[in-house]
């Protein structure tokens, strides 16, 4: 490609978030002087005359769904642009090199991708002005193409300016109003490394912080497009705890009112029990934890640093602070039984966490990506089928039949009711899992319980319009 040739970066998507994937490399290349353009896939058509005169197109591929529809939208890209330079990027990336690069990508960048694409980027002009051959002639760096790069990097204020609108995107639901929401993160990788996390393989223990001038800055300008609420989008909110409370400090001042949710480990909770009530007051309004199960055994193959009493102790360090959780689920494990479902269930009423939950949660499957940190562990072999490349998983059956046909039912019945709107009852959807679960086991389900005799903050949980999910 030549220095004047025009860049695409496109994502595929982002659980309803306005893409910082796009948005942070966006600002790097163009202040490198290059002509870029972003598409996000999820919410707009990508004009194909883009496709067409792109001499560099990056395919952000963050998560599982993005990784699946990014292949597809491949296809269609070389068809229309066969001569571009085509690299995926982003956590997935870095997990399907192998399938990726015998399958149409020229590059993959995984880890802290930014300033690795601008040198790719470069190295492409370089090439191609000495006569090479950009597509062939071009590696994306050191070490093999699964190598994440894992080094600091300089940071600029992401550009959102091409990016569509907030009101194109999820929604903060207060029960009363929807209110627009941004995105945006303050760190990458992670300090922990669960097992079944596709961070782990990648980052293995290692964080990055983002600058809080250019974290403050992004949500300045998100403010500006109409945001009033703020995701943090990181793995994990607390593993800079003083990086992050000197942010929110900052951004309340800057903008009262402004409220954000993050994410954080049990642990964390439990570690920094004296952060979330300041924490509320600077605006927070919920707070999303990897809780996964509430069976010891499965938390424990997980490595999830956790274990029941913790969820337990946690729910009331956040409820002192006046801080919803709102937890996300592994809810079918290869070591989940009927009974941990059950019991999950059981958990969630006895707790006051039905409509803390969204009802996708209850249908989570166990996902084994390529490089799972779960593949080294010795009883893996007893249960882990064969890879299914272009599916980006392990297949794997559970020793239970009733599990596996429960979690089709239950699977149907959430997106049977997310296609009638039916999804926000979140009540009337669990006593029905309820009852499916039930009937699995061979046991009469629990009445369900009448919406008239619930509290009434059990029914004005704040959320996001588009559940979290990996």
């Amino acid at each position: 490609m030549n220095r004047d040739d025009d860049i695409l970066l496109i994502s595929c998507y982002e659980l309803g978030h306005q893409p910082f994937s796009l948005a942070s490399p966006a600002a790097r290349l163009k202040s490198d002087g290059y002509d870029v353009s972003v598409v996000d896939a999820a919410v707009e058509p990508i004009p194909e005359d883009v496709v067409r005169r792109a001499g560099f197109i990056g395919i952000s591929v963050p998560m599982h769904t993005a990784m699946r529809v990014g292949l597809d939208l491949s296809r269609r890209i070389r068809k229309l642009n066969p001569g571009a330079h085509l690299c995926f990027y982003g956590l997935y990336a870095t997990l399907n090199a192998d399938y990726l690069l015998s399958h149409g990508a020229d590059s993959v960048i995984g880890g802290e991708f930014e300033q690795p694409l601008c040198d790719l980027v470069d190295r492409l002009c370089m090439v191609k002005g000495a006569g090479g051959n950009a597509a062939t002639d071009v590696s994306p760096g050191a070490g093999s193409p699964a190598t994440p790069h894992l080094s600091r990097q300089p940071w600029k204020i992401p550009d959102r300016g091409s990016l569509p609108a907030l009101k194109r995107y999820a929604q903060l639901d207060t029960g009363m109003e929807l209110l627009p929401a941004g995105y945006t993160e303050t760190t990458r990788g992670c300090l922990h490394t669960c097992l079944h996390c596709p961070i782990t393989p990648v980052y293995n223990g290692r964080f990055f912080a983002v600058p809080a001038d250019v974290v403050l800055a992004d949500v300045d300008q998100q403010v500006r497009m109409g945001a009033r609420h703020i995701t943090f989008g990181d793995p994990d909110f607390l593993n800079g705890p003083t990086h992050v409370l000197r942010i929110l400090r900052r951004m309340s001042d800057a903008h009262p009112g402004l409220t954000f949710d993050f994410t954080t480990k049990i642990e964390h909770i439990l570690q920094h029990a004296s952060f979330f009530s300041e924490a509320r007051e600077l605006g927070g309004l919920f707070v999303v934890s990897a809780v996964e199960s509430v069976s010891d055994l499965v938390l424990e193959r997980l490595r999830k640093g956790h274990d029941r009493d913790d969820i337990v102790r946690a729910l009331a360090v956040l409820r002192d602070a006046d801080l919803p959780m709102r937890p996300s689920l592994v809810a079918f494990t290869p070591w989940t039984t009927l009974d941990d479902y059950l019991d999950l269930l059981d958990f969630v009423e006895v707790h006051d966490l039905v409509d803390h939950i969204d009802p996708v949660q209850y249908t989570i499957r166990l996902l084994v990506p390529p490089g799972s940190a779960l593949l080294d562990e010795a009883d893996t072999r007893s249960w882990i089928g064969g890879l299914d490349e272009a599916g980006f998983t392990y297949a794997w059956d559970h020793g239970d039949a009733r599990m596996d046909r429960l979690h089709g039912q239950v699977s149907r019945l959430v997106e049977e009711a997310d296609a009638s709107g039916e999804e926000r009852d979140n009540r009337y959807l669990f006593h029905r899992i309820r009852c499916l679960a039930a009937e699995a086991a061979g046991v009469e389900a629990p009445a369900e319980r009448p919406t008239q005799d619930l509290p009434p903050e059990r029914r004005r949980v704040p959320r996001l319009t588009e559940a979290w999910f990996c």
